[in-house]
């Protein structure tokens, strides 16, 4: 159903197209003055080409808000996870030992700072850091 309405509003559409081009150009657009009583007249209202355009524009209207409907209700929510990567797990320095009793202060604690510093995972994106 979906499918066949959207051929038909692409049918409209293109015949919405044809029937706004074979129209006589005025002149009256919104930069140039042109003469009102074109458009007011009854041999402007009554021509073909007026109310074909007319028709056209109405229907193309109904059938987008009914696309539009019809797209929202449709039970159609699959989503192609296939190219879906997962972030690497990153990585951590492994600890000082216990036996380190020999280092000074200083370098106990330059050690377990840098032992708990993590390091920062390879994504694959360059310049991404």
């Amino acid at each position: 159903m979906f499918t066949f309405l959207l051929v038909v509003q692409a049918i409209i559409a293109a015949a919405l197209v044809t029937v706004i081009l074979m129209q006589r150009s005025e002149g009256g657009g919104l930069t140039s003055s042109g003469s009102p009583s074109g458009l007011m007249s009854a041999r402007g209202a009554a021509d073909f080409l007026t109310r074909a355009t007319s028709v056209l524009a109405g229907l193309f209207v109904v059938l987008s808000i009914a696309l539009a409907v019809l797209a929202a209700t449709r039970g159609g929510t699959n989503v192609d996870t296939s190219l879906e990567r997962t972030a690497p797990v990153s990585q951590t320095a492994p600890q000082p030992q216990a036996d380190d009793a020999a280092l000074s202060g200083a370098e106990a604690a330059a050690a377990t700072a840098a032992a708990n510093q993590t390091v920062p995972a390879d994504n694959g994106v360059p310049l991404a850091r």
